[in-house]
């Protein structure tokens, strides 16, 4: 990792030619579900689409399923929380730190997340594969919110809290799922604004 001029790290070469890779052989699976299907695309057509050996697939997917699933903002979302005034209550801070993370995101990569939620509730094998995801996403929140409490990520009330936002992400993922074109980052705004008054730790 390097230093930017703004104090942040920035990935090494390496890390951004994985990062390429990743978003190439994504994009062309997006695609191939879009034209065909999900269900008639094979893995063997998205890695032909691709342009990468089999190994290089099942190096940053395992499964057909986890190109859809799998998410690459979660990082980006934890560092924001991370770099929040240590003054900020939790919740406001997450509420700030989603603002942060979908600033930095540019228009094509907001169309790409709708196009992905909206896949992940048409598809019945990819709604049941969800539900392993969201218990990672409400373990992830669990500790980043933990560690800023002070209190230990197995705390019943961090995984309330933790659990009231992860479930609100799914009521708005449900209303992306119905409106595509819908605001994601402005509707997760709104549902942790609608949380916040009663939720503390």
């Amino acid at each position: 990792m390097t230093e930017s001029s703004t104090g942040r790290t920035r990935p090494g070469l390496r890390e951004r030619k994985k990062a390429r890779t990743r978003a190439t052989i994504r994009a062309c699976a997006m695609r191939l579900f879009r034209e065909q299907g999900y269900d008639a695309t094979t893995i063997e057509q998205i890695i032909e689409a691709a342009e990468v050996s089999e190994t290089t697939f099942f190096r940053y997917f395992p499964t057909k399923e986890d190109v859809v699933l799998q998410d690459d903002y979660d990082p980006m979302l934890i560092e924001a929380f991370q770099a929040q005034p240590p003054e900020l209550p939790l919740v406001p801070a997450l509420r700030a730190a989603f603002a942060s993370a979908f600033a930095g995101m540019s228009a094509e990569q907001r169309a790409e997340q709708n196009e992905r939620i909206a896949l992940i509730f048409a598809v019945p094998k990819l709604r049941a594969a969800m539900l392993d995801q969201v218990s990672q996403a409400m373990q992830l929140v669990a500790r980043a919110m933990a560690e800023r409490a002070g209190r230990r990520p197995d705390d019943f009330t961090v995984r309330t809290v933790a659990g009231a936002i992860v479930g609100a992400a799914m009521a708005v993922s449900a209303a992306v799922a119905d409106d595509p074109h819908a605001d994601l980052a402005a509707l997760i705004d709104q549902a942790i604004a609608h949380l916040e008054p009663g939720l503390t730790l």
